[in-house]
C-alpha cells in the first residue's frame, strides 16, 4: 500500500544552503570563519559566517548533501509512494530539476517555494487543502505570519521556508500548530503522515514542549 510523505527545502545543488543553515556536510578543513551576521526571519541571535575554502571543497561538500538527500529519500519511500513537497526543490543549475527528480522514488508533487521560479520545477500550486487522520491540514511554503491567514477550519498547518529555526510554532491567539516539514529538522529525509500525526497529537498535548 503506497503511503504519503512531506517535506521541504531540499535545496539540491545549493551549495551555500550547507552554511547557511548549518548543514552537516562539510568539516572545518573545508571553511573559512569569516566574522558574524544576523541570520533573517527575526532573529536576534548573531550567528558565525563561514565560507568556502575553495571550489574545490564547496563542490564536493554539495556533492555530499546530495548524495545523502538522495540516499535518505529513497531508503524510506517507495517508488508507488506520493511525497509532497513544499517548496525549494532544487538551485536554479542546469538540469538539476530533471537530474534530482529522476533518482528519488515516488511521485513527487510540487508547492512552490520562493526559490522555484526559475529552477525547472513544474507546478503552479502554491497551496494545497488536504485530508489525513481526520485532520484538515493546509500545506503551503511560507508559514502564516498572523492567525488570520490560518483558515478557522485547518487542524494544521504545514510548510517549509524556516529551515532550522523552528519545527514547530504556534501564533498568538491561535492554537493551531503550524509545523515545519523541512529537511533540516527532520534529520535530513521526509517524513510520513503517520509521524506528522503523532508530532500533532503531542503539540497538542503540551504547546510549551
Amino acid at each position: 500500500m503506497s503511503k504519503i510523505w512531506f517535506s521541504a527545502d531540499a535545496h539540491f545543488d545549493h551549495c551555500n544552503i550547507i552554511l547557511y543553515t548549518g548543514r552537516p556536510f562539510y568539516t572545518m578543513k573545508d571553511v573559512y570563519g569569516a566574522g558574524t551576521y544576523e541570520p533573517d526571519l527575526k532573529s536576534k541571535e548573531f550567528v558565525e559566517r563561514k565560507v568556502w575554502k575553495n571550489e574545490e571543497s564547496k563542490i564536493r561538500c554539495c556533492k555530499w548533501m546530495n548524495d545523502t538527500l538522495v540516499d535518505n529519500w529513497n531508503n524510506i519511500v517507495e517508488p508507488n509512494d506520493v511525497v509532497y513537497h513544499l517548496g525549494d526543490f532544487c538551485f536554479k543549475r542546469d538540469n538539476s530539476f530533471e537530474k534530482f527528480t529522476n533518482k528519488l522514488n515516488g511521485t513527487i508533487v510540487h508547492i512552490l517555494g520562493n526559490h522555484d521560479h526559475n529552477n525547472g520545477v513544474k507546478s503552479y500550486i502554491s497551496k494545497a487543502i488536504m485530508e489525513f487522520g481526520n485532520k484538515l491540514v493546509l500545506a503551503q511554503h511560507h508559514p502564516p505570519a498572523s492567525p488570520y491567514e490560518i483558515p478557522e477550519w485547518a487542524d494544521m498547518v504545514l510548510c517549509g521556508h524556516v529551515h532550522n529555526y523552528w519545527k514547530h510554532k504556534f501564533l498568538d491567539g491561535c492554537d493551531v500548530p503550524i509545523i515545519n516539514v523541512g529537511v533540516d529538522v527532520w534529520d535530513y529525509k521526509p517524513v510520513s503522515t503517520n509521524s506528522i500525526l503523532k508530532y500533532y497529537d503531542k503539540l497538542r498535548g503540551n504547546k510549551n514542549e
